[in-house]
C-alpha cells in the first residue's frame, strides 16, 4: 500500500475563452449556447480540469504534458477521450479514481439542466458511480472574465485510491 492509506487528493483548474463558430461541450455533453469555447481539442474546460486533477494527484504531470496542443493528433479530439487516456495512465501507475467534485464559473449558459447528463458521461469514463461525481456551477456576479461572459473556468478536486 502506498502513502500509508493509499489515498491521494488532486486539484485541477482550466479556463477557455468563448469563440464563435464552435460547439459548447462541458463534461462531455453538448450544451446549447450561441458560442463554444476556443481550444485545440473540443475545449471542454470541465473535463480538462478533471484530467489535471487526476494527473496531479498521481504525480504524473499535467494535461499539457500528455496531450500537448502542439500535437495535431489532438486537434478536435473529444475531451472524454483525453479523460479515458488519463484514466489509463493512472491505472498503469497503480491508481484509480474514487470521487470527483467540480465547479464551473460561468454567467451563461445555465448549467443545472445539463448536470445529470454530465455526471453520467464523466462517471462512465472514470469507472465510478454517478453519485461520486459532483458538478456545481456558479456565476461571478458580473465580475472578471467570466462575469463579462468572455469565457468559462472550471475547478476540480479528485480522490484517488491505490489499486
Amino acid at each position: 500500500m502506498r502513502d500509508g492509506l493509499g489515498l491521494r487528493i488532486g486539484t485541477g483548474f482550466d479556463v477557455h475563452p468563448f469563440a464563435d463558430g464552435r460547439a459548447l461541450v462541458l463534461g462531455g455533453v453538448a450544451v446549447e449556447h450561441e458560442r463554444g469555447l476556443a481550444g485545440h481539442s473540443d475545449a471542454d474546460v470541465l473535463t480538462h480540469a478533471i484530467c489535471d486533477a487526476l494527473l496531479g494527484a498521481a504525480a504524473l504531470g499535467d494535461i499539457g504534458r500528455h496531450f500537448p496542443d502542439s500535437d495535431p493528433a489532438f486537434r478536435g479530439i473529444s475531451s472524454l477521450e483525453l479523460l479515458r487516456r488519463t484514466v489509463a495512465l493512472l491505472s498503469a501507475a497503480g491508481w484509480r479514481p474514487l470521487q470527483v467534485d467540480t465547479c464551473l464559473l460561468a454567467e451563461a449558459p445555465r448549467i443545472a439542466p445539463h448536470v445529470p447528463a454530465m455526471r453520467r458521461a464523466l462517471a462512465a469514463v472514470l469507472g465510478i458511480p454517478e453519485d461520486a461525481v459532483g458538478i456545481k456551477a456558479t456565476t461571478t456576479e458580473g465580475l472578471g472574465f467570466a462575469g463579462r461572459e468572455e469565457g468559462i473556468a472550471a475547478y476540480a478536486v479528485v480522490l484517488l485510491e491505490a489499486r
